[in-house]
């Protein structure tokens, strides 16, 4: 697959939101504010990054990329249609009954799925176990897991984060979605994890800052993750929840609305709202053709 940059990785993270608000408006639930966010790092990945096959899902030299936050599928999901794991047409099958794209990530569901994720806190040990595995086998793979703010609060992220740094698992790159919200409000409000970098060092983990936004930023972070060999490598990615999407910028009712609560203003969109997004992301569309024409 040849890679992108610049302009076409902005135009294909533009289509990876207007996919995933036709996903959620179908479905009629799940999650918006996250998978928007994250378009940007997973168009980069997927388009430049990451060394993968659509067409060969389990071809040994694959690099893995393992979804912590299992939540924010739909993005993953519209990012491997896009790459040609599956026809797009089946993206409006999310969360329908029989369907492949299950509410959270089944590694036996699709091509391209590395694992299984629910319950928050337990990709990161997932991940350490792949890149222990293929250290021991002396493969040069590498292992990308993204991570959500919140779950940061589950003791198993730091259990794990000490066996990592204690191992110095240099093929392990962690790429946590800073957005600063989670379903019950603003992380800071409900359990502050700052000093987040200076956590990390602590636990010996490289860390990087960047603009979860700018594709090159995220690409070069990734290049620099490869180039430390001493320790695995934090990536805290700085990101707008709802990216894109006018009024579901900053507002953490986009979330996701808890079980049972349907009379509060958030995730999924309703029509009219989904509509308002897709205008917003065609608008969008146009202001980056006509940037760099």
């Amino acid at each position: 697959m040849d890679k992108l940059n610049g302009s076409q990785l902005q135009l294909k993270a533009n289509d990876i939101r207007q996919d995933i608000i036709e996903m959620l408006l179908e479905a009629k639930s799940g999650h918006s504010a996250g998978p928007l966010g994250m378009a940007d790092v997973f168009a980069s990945l997927y388009f430049n990054v990451l060394k993968h096959d659509p067409t060969d899902s389990k071809w040994e030299g694959r690099d893995r990329l393992v979804l912590s936050c299992g939540h924010i599928c739909p993005v993953l999901y519209a990012t491997l249609a896009e790459s040609g794991y599956f026809p797009k047409e089946e993206l409006k099958t999310l969360r329908k009954l029989d369907t492949r794209l299950l509410g959270h990530p089944h590694n036996l569901a699709l091509p391209g799925i590395e694992n299984s994720s629910g319950p928050l806190g337990q990709g990161l040990s997932q991940a350490i176990g792949m890149a222990l595995a293929l250290r021991m086998d002396h493969k040069s793979n590498r292992v990308y897991c993204i991570c959500s703010d919140g779950e940061q609060n589950e003791g198993q992220i730091w259990e794990a984060l000490m066996f990592a740094g204690k191992n110095r698992l240099n093929n392990l790159t962690v790429i946590l979605d800073r957005n600063n919200i989670q379903i019950d409000g603003f992380t800071e409000d409900i359990m502050p994890l700052e000093p987040l970098k200076q956590k990390y060092e602590a636990f010996n983990f490289h860390v990087i800052e960047i603009d979860g936004h700018n594709t090159d930023a995220i690409i070069n972070a990734c290049m620099e993750a490869k180039a430390i060999y001493e320790k695995p490598t934090l990536i805290i990615a700085h990101t707008i929840p709802g990216k894109g999407v006018g009024f579901m910028e900053y507002d953490f009712r986009w979330h996701g609305t808890p079980p049972g609560i349907s009379d509060v203003p958030g995730s999924p969109p309703k029509k009219e709202q989904a509509a308002r997004a897709l205008k917003d992301l065609r608008t969008l569309r146009g202001q980056i053709v006509g940037e760099h024409q």
